[in-house]
């Protein structure tokens, strides 16, 4: 893999498609060497286009520009980025075996033949996957393909490497020990990524950071718990995990200084006996999940409250329970915009 690492410094990177949709609007966004970076966000919001157009397969509006290590690259084409792209579909060639599909990129790059031989063979190993060399692409599973598809990105030894949503075609059992597979590959490698899903495990998993994305705009950047325990805007509250938001005005014996409302996670609320609580409800749901038990509440007035419990009791549907808030742990009440780029 290269030694340097490489920087992506993306300027008004904005992207109006010839029928006047605007799927992108103008970002400014600086990705570190080395550093893994996750486009987060519902389908539609930019994150596959902004992919695109730091891989070369797409050209920003005019006056974007799009940099590695300093070097302008908006006017170079894919194939002289350096860049390894690993797509959901596999994108492999079914007339070729493995080894011929890893060592496909090398050939196009006419790496000599023993250089080529001897990097195919690292890199099938890397991805545990030498003893399928000889299959052909129809003979192997979703993961085994996936694996192929990384192997081919990475042999080539590209400056950077772009995923776009990967494992989401996996069944999820795969699709987590694929994640974690991933996350060492990436760790190992040191190598510049930019991952595109609308999964928050993924995200929240493999990300450096997260840019979390809605109608062709990057809501909030920041680590994984940042986003999660700080969010921005209200859109990155709703959008990430599972948010409570309680008028201030509805609690019992509330002493903290929440404004006009209160927001909380499930695992952010406790179950009580009575004394000290914020909030009662009747449990509309219950569900055991191992670890916790999930409880959907009614309470007059409000919207369903969500609460995860370790409580080894039995709740019932239309029990009334009694609700603690942990203070020291409330989400801060997001702004509403969502028209600043905060990267």
């Amino acid at each position: 893999m290269p030694t340097e690492k490489t920087a992506i410094t993306l300027t008004a990177c904005g992207k109006t498609f010839a029928d006047g949709t605007r799927a992108l609007q103008p970002i400014d966004f600086t990705i570190a060497g080395g550093e893994t970076v996750v486009l987060l966000g519902p389908s539609g919001c930019g994150k596959t286009t902004l992919l695109r157009i730091i891989a070369g397969l797409e050209a920003p509006d005019r006056g974007g520009r799009v940099l590695f290590n300093g070097e302008d690259v908006t006017a170079r084409p894919i194939e002289r980025r350096q860049v390894g792209m690993v797509f959901q579909s596999y994108a492999l060639f079914p007339n070729m075996s493995v080894r011929q599909n890893v060592a496909y990129g090398l050939k196009v790059r006419r790496v000599p033949r023993d250089e080529r031989s001897r990097r195919v063979e690292e890199t099938l190993g890397m991805m545990q996957i030498t003893e399928l060399g000889a299959r052909r692409i129809d003979q192997l599973s979703g993961g085994q393909r996936q694996r192929v598809a990384l192997a081919r990105a990475i042999a080539v030894r590209p400056r950077i490497l772009l995923l776009d949503e990967p494992l989401t075609a996996l069944d999820a059992l795969l699709r987590d020990r694929l994640r974690v597979e991933l996350d060492s590959l990436l760790r190992d490698l040191g190598i510049t990524a930019v991952y595109v899903t609308h999964d928050q495990a993924e995200a929240m998993a493999l990300g450096d950071r997260v840019a979390v994305m809605s109608a062709g705009r990057i809501e909030q950047v920041g680590a994984p718990r940042d986003i999660y325990h700080t969010p921005a805007t209200d859109f990155v509250a709703d959008f990430i995990g599972t948010m409570n938001r309680v008028p201030a005005s509805a609690l019992a014996a509330w002493e903290g200084n929440a404004g006009d409302a209160v927001l909380f996670r499930p695992e952010d609320a406790e179950i009580v006996s009575g004394e000290g609580a914020h909030l009662r409800g009747r449990v509309a749901s219950s569900l055991f999940l191992g670890d916790r038990t999930r409880l959907v509440l009614e309470s007059d007035g409000l919207q369903p409250i969500i609460v995860d419990t370790g409580h080894r009791g039995t709740i019932q549907v239309g029990e009334e329970v009694a609700v603690r808030l942990k203070p020291d742990r409330l989400i801060p009440l997001p702004a509403t915009g969502g028209e600043s780029n905060p990267c």
